[in-house]
Parts: structure tokens; sequence; C-alpha cells
């Protein structure tokens, strides 16, 4: 079964700031996040760096997660990076993110604004690299954090 739904985490350079989000296409969000193209919170805090994500086959079960994480400490949170991204590397090119991507967003967004994200199709719509989804740990060693 493919992977439909994504938890992931955005900071900035500094990674004081971090944005949890959820999406059915994490390419295609965190493109997006790098183009800034929603006025929000990573906007506002410049949060365009991907520290962390996980992968479900449905995405119910990722909007759970979402709304599980969001009520952790920050602490908790910072655990979670650390123990998959302890130097908090920027992992968006190594899920497929790249300039072109970014800059076939930005096009997109010039030419139907206010169009719905379900309706983008970009360079950013390839299938991500099911390697970087192997090391995604389980949803069971992941509820062993609770």
């Amino acid at each position: 079964m493919n992977r439909t739904g994504f938890v992931y985490f955005m900071s900035n350079t500094y990674n004081n700031v971090l944005y949890v989000g959820v999406t059915n296409n994490l390419v295609r969000r965190v493109a997006e996040h790098k183009a800034k193209i929603n006025k929000g919170f990573t906007y506002k805090y410049n949060c365009d760096k991907l520290v962390y994500f996980e992968a479900y086959d449905l995405v119910i079960d990722a909007i759970a997660r979402e709304k599980q994480i969001k009520n952790w400490k920050r602490e908790w949170k910072n655990e979670l990076v650390n123990k998959k991204n302890p130097k908090w590397n920027d992992l968006s090119e190594s899920i497929g993110v790249n300039e072109e991507c970014i800059q076939s967003i930005k096009e997109h967004y010039k030419e139907t604004a206010g169009q719905a994200r379900s309706d983008v199709r970009t360079d950013c719509d390839s299938e991500l690299d099911l390697e970087s989804l192997k090391k995604i740990p389980s949803k069971e060693k992941l509820n062993k954090n609770e």
C-alpha cells in the first residue's frame, strides 16, 4: 500500500521554532513551505527546513498522530527529531524537494491564484522515494514514545 499521509516538522535556521503539520503529499507541501506560498505560521517564523517526518498508509492515522504530537511538550518533539535527525539537517532534498520543484510551485501559484492545494499538479508530484520511507520507525516504535 502506498503511503498516503504524512506528519512532518518544519523548523527555522536556528531550530528554535517548530511547526507540526499533516499532508497527503509531503514533497509538494514542503516545497510550498520553501516557496512561502501561504502567509501563515511558517512564513511568519521562516520555518522552511524539514527536520522530521512520519509516513502512514491512511491519512486518518496521520491526522490522529498530528493531533497527538501537537499536545506534546516541546521537549518530547525535540526528542523525536534528535532520534532520527540529531543534527537537525534539512531533509527536503532526501525526499525530492529541489530548486526546480520549488520554482514549479511558485509558477503554479502565480498562474492559479486561489486554487485548492489538492488540485496542484507540478514538478513536485513524483512519488516519494521508498528508501526514505524505510528509515521511518514503525507505528509500534513511535507509540512507545507516548
